[in-house]
């Protein structure tokens, strides 16, 4: 197996994990997939920084134990560089669409970390 396919492999992993309802709402396993500097642009186009990314978490959608998940779909992903792996995708969530991309990064031996995350919302009328 090649390193870019086993770096997106985890990057990819990554992404499903902070779907999970329980990494949601937990701000320790959260805090393991979030890189120190991580930043976000929303579908509403709120930026998030990490510390208001970890706060806020529990109480975002998909956090609720038997409730409404994201469906992630068409991921492709690729190593930009060593420890830098980009990922785009598709969520759909309670019928609302989103393209999402995503760098991981990985500093020194630990695991990577989500660095930057962006999502644009998906009009219905769009394919």
């Amino acid at each position: 197996m090649s390193t870019e396919s086993a770096a997106v492999r985890e990057a990819i992993a990554g992404e499903l994990r902070l779907m999970n309802p329980g990494v949601r709402v937990s701000r320790s396993l959260a805090r393991e997939l979030l890189d120190p500097e991580f930043v976000e642009v929303g579908a509403s186009g709120r930026r998030w920084t990490y510390e208001e990314m970890l706060a806020e978490l529990p109480g975002m959608d998909g956090a609720a134990e038997g409730g409404p998940r994201y469906q992630p779909s068409d991921f492709t992903g690729v190593l930009l560089a060593p420890g830098l792996v980009h990922l785009t995708y598709e969520t759909t969530f309670e019928g609302n669409r989103a393209r999402r991309s995503s760098l991981w990064r990985r500093q020194g031996t630990a695991t990577y970390r989500l660095y930057y995350h962006q999502a644009t919302p998906v009009p219905p009328e769009c394919g």
